[in-house]
């Protein structure tokens, strides 16, 4: 028996560090080519008359390096709820009824993936942590997705809303200080955005924010069970989470925001940004891996939130990185383009599964420590130094 209240906190904690134990994603089934999206997009939110704009347009697709994309919105609901693609309507109740029913849909997909791998039953899930962007309510997501999956009613939430790109990485930070704080506490976290929110038409074209917005985000949801101390020989860790810090990067207000109005959600996203994250980034290793000894960028692994090409590219070019280290990240910016706080999952996702097919030593490429960077406004950097686990024949 604890003697003090010492002794008392000390048996709650756990031993080891955290860890996330399986990982799933999800995508509605309605998916976009971005080589034709240019010529989708202008004829469904009847803008055809705008000949150089969709030129324009054209260029900003083919800049992103997407070749395809997810989204929830199909044609057929377009023509049936018109105003979402006008610039400025007032469509923000329409949007938010399709979210608040969708987004936990597409979260219980994901998360119905991750515990089937755990291969645990539900009713070992403690927590839940729930990032969106779209789709505010009260109760929301948190409680309809513990509903959708029949979870137990005494399960401990934490909702988090307009979190945007730093969503993923902050989510695990929280994910992390609540496994190891909680004796047997597994976490499960849902990352889920759909573009559903912010999509519209060009508006009278001078608005290079909402076309880049347009050509860059995709729907998904991502899913991670969280936990410390894994049950020998019944679970298993995916990539145990060593330590983890946020930051605001300096003189950065502004570079990237978003603002709820009755026309949806629109967004700021200045040039500067790609080369605020490349000038900092460097600073931000050094104090992550400083202890371990760490001072070569292409010894470790790179899971960071494919936000678009200049990030990754300035990134890439500051560190001297190798060419193959951001692989993970631009292949699901390819495939899904940026699903906000949801990305950086499927980034982690895709590279486990590539370490395996591809015969690797441990999860993260071969490689024994990494870096997680969820990237956001503010501009926000979550921070997350990773431990691979060695792959199992």
């Amino acid at each position: 028996m604890a003697s003090n209240i010492g002794e008392f906190s000390v048996g709650q904690r756990s031993i080891g560090r955290a860890a996330v134990l399986a990982i799933g994603t999800a995508v509605p089934p309605n998916t976009v080519e971005q080589g034709s999206y240019p010529d989708y997009y202008f004829r469904i939110t009847n803008s055809e008359h705008m000949t150089e704009l969709k030129e324009k347009f054209k260029r900003i697709c083919e800049k992103t390096t997407i070749k395809k994309r997810h989204m929830f919105l199909t044609e057929e609901m377009l023509k049936k709820h018109p105003n979402i693609c006008t610039y400025m309507a007032p469509t923000l109740d329409v949007r938010q009824a399709m979210l608040i029913a969708e987004v936990p849909r597409l979260g219980k997909e994901a998360a119905v993936k991750a515990i089937q791998e755990w291969d645990q039953p539900k009713s070992s899930i403690t927590h839940l942590i729930f990032s969106t962007i779209g789709g505010v309510d009260l109760p929301g997501a948190d409680y309809q997705v513990i509903k959708l999956l029949g979870l137990s009613p005494s399960v401990q939430r934490v909702m988090l809303y307009q979190q945007g790109c730093f969503g993923g990485g902050a989510t695990l930070r929280i994910a992390k200080d609540i496994a190891e704080n909680n004796k047997g506490a597994r976490v499960l976290v849902i990352c889920c955005e759909m573009s559903v929110v912010l999509f519209r038409g060009p508006g009278s074209g001078t608005q290079i924010d909402n076309l880049v917005g347009q050509a860059l985000f995709g729907d998904g949801a991502a899913a991670v069970i969280v936990g410390a101390d894994p049950l020998p020989n019944v679970e298993k860790a995916v990539f145990e989470i060593a330590s983890a810090f946020e930051t605001i990067l300096p003189d950065s207000e502004g570079a990237v925001e978003g603002h709820l109005k009755e026309m949806g959600l629109t967004i700021q996203l200045q040039p500067r940004l790609p080369t605020l994250v490349s000038t900092n980034i460097e600073k931000i290793l050094i104090e992550a891996f400083g202890q371990l000894g760490i001072w070569d960028w292409n010894s470790i692994f790179f899971i960071v939130h494919p936000g678009g090409p200049a990030i990754l590219n300035q990134m890439e070019e500051r560190l001297k990185l190798k060419t193959e280290k951001l692989q993970a990240c631009k292949y699901v910016l390819s495939e899904y383009g940026n699903m906000s706080s949801a990305s950086v999952l499927f980034v982690m996702d895709e590279m486990r599964k590539k370490s395996k097919e591809e015969g690797l030593a441990t999860t993260g490429e071969g490689l024994e420590w990494g870096v997680l960077l969820g990237i956001g406004p503010g501009i926000t950097i979550d921070a997350l130094v990773l431990h691979s686990v060695p792959i199992s024949a």
